[in-house]
């Protein structure tokens, strides 16, 4: 029998409330992504240290997912996000007060921990505000939207800071951020405590959810997701140096991947409700891997920016439709712990793969990678179509 029903949240701020707090959290993060390393360098320091500053980004939110989301489902939204918050703040004011390889290694441990710990909090609770199919694509296509905001601003923030009044401003600054999030965060409404759960589901191993059939295919087809962003944001500079590309026109070619990425999201909800989330999901990993195909044909800056904008659009449709597909094929009461297995697979990937796409890039060149993941969006694409929601 289904257990007791899950509670909508209410009230007309809650989703700008928690679009706000994912920026406040994920600018911090990106902005310390972008001060650390160059503050590993303005001490002199070596690559090795710079990569162990990066890879503090990754393993953390890794470690703490799954506490983080079974902490949201018996909390709800509020503690977590306060935790995650607090996590961001301590490590920006850490790296403010103390420019050392220990306190920038801290400040990357603290902001990505937050980041992706409250990122958990935040995309649960947003599946309370909608109802249906239609509703879940439309919330998260605003919640998808964070992130690529945050990721243009705080970076911005912090290298202006940086130029112009020093490494402890940016990190002062920084902490606003997340300081902004503990504000916002007031005005989600709480949820009503739902009734306790069985003994059986107290019981519940996370990792019982990977016997759920549509939710370890979901599951994959968001690692897969992380990794084509991952090989793009590799072998691209790789290919455009063979094409003997400017940096200003890589930079284009990003520029309209970014670009095209966040105008997709706001045109989602122009188009819930008149295709469905699979639906949606197989023909956005279709037209990624037309565009990883192509991409090593073209030999002309405007043609690769013509490709980058295409993933954009199919990319950033994908991250809505995996995230409501989810809120489909997970039990309920346990789409914390879901998200906490996605987000583990995704950050595992960030802090492994990069040594594996180095060694093909090195082996094989640009394009074979480029070529690999076509092969693996297509077979994704196929996946996709075979998505189906659980069983009431």
């Amino acid at each position: 029998m289904r257990s007791a029903a899950i509670p909508v949240l209410d009230g007309r701020g809650a989703l700008a409330a928690m679009v706000a707090c994912q920026i406040g959290l994920h600018a911090c993060a990106q902005g310390v992504r972008l001060a650390a390393p160059l503050g590993v360098l303005a001490l002199g320091r070596s690559a090795w240290s710079v990569g162990l500053v990066m890879t503090m980004f990754a393993v953390f939110p890794a470690l703490l997912a799954l506490p983080a989301g079974r902490l949201a489902d018996r909390r709800g939204y509020h503690l977590p996000v306060r935790i995650a918050a607090c996590c961001a703040l301590a490590g920006t004011l850490l790296a403010a007060a103390s420019h050392s390889l220990w306190a920038l290694c801290a400040a990357a441990a603290l902001s990505g921990a937050g980041s992706g710990c409250g990122m958990i909090a935040i995309q649960r609770s947003a599946s309370r505000l909608a109802t249906s199919e239609a509703g879940r694509l439309r919330v998260f296509s605003w919640i998808a939207l964070a992130p690529a905001v945050a990721g243009l601003f705080g970076p911005m923030l912090a290298g202006v800071l940086i130029d112009h009044a020093g490494f402890s401003s940016a990190f002062l600054a920084l902490a606003l951020l997340p300081a902004a999030t503990l504000l916002a965060a007031q005005a989600v409404p709480a949820e009503t405590p739902r009734a306790a759960a069985s003994p059986n589901q107290g019981r519940a191993s996370s990792w019982d959810l990977l016997r759920l059939a549509p939710f370890r295919r979901l599951l994959l087809l968001s690692w897969l997701v992380s990794v084509s962003w991952d090989v793009h944001g590799f072998a691209l500079p790789l290919l455009g140096v063979e094409r003997a590309m400017s940096a200003s026109a890589l930079g284009a070619v990003l520029a309209a991947y970014a670009v095209a990425s966040m105008l997709v999201r706001l045109a989602i909800p122009l188009v819930a409700g008149r295709i469905s989330g699979n639906t949606l999901l197989a023909g956005a990993l279709l037209l990624a891997c037309a565009v990883f195909g192509a991409y090593p044909l073209l030999h002309n800056a405007w043609a690769m920016a013509a490709c980058a904008a295409m993933l954009g659009v199919a990319l950033g449709v994908v991250q809505p439709a995996i995230l409501a597909s989810l809120h489909d094929v997970a039990p309920p009461g346990r789409h914390g712990e879901a998200l906490a297995l996605r987000s583990m697979a995704i950050h595992s990937s960030m802090a492994a793969m990069p040594l594996l796409f180095g060694a093909l890039g090195a082996a094989a060149g640009a394009a074979a990678l480029f070529w690999m993941m076509s092969a693996a969006l297509g077979a994704g694409s196929i996946q996709a179509r075979r998505l189906r929601p659980r069983a009431a």
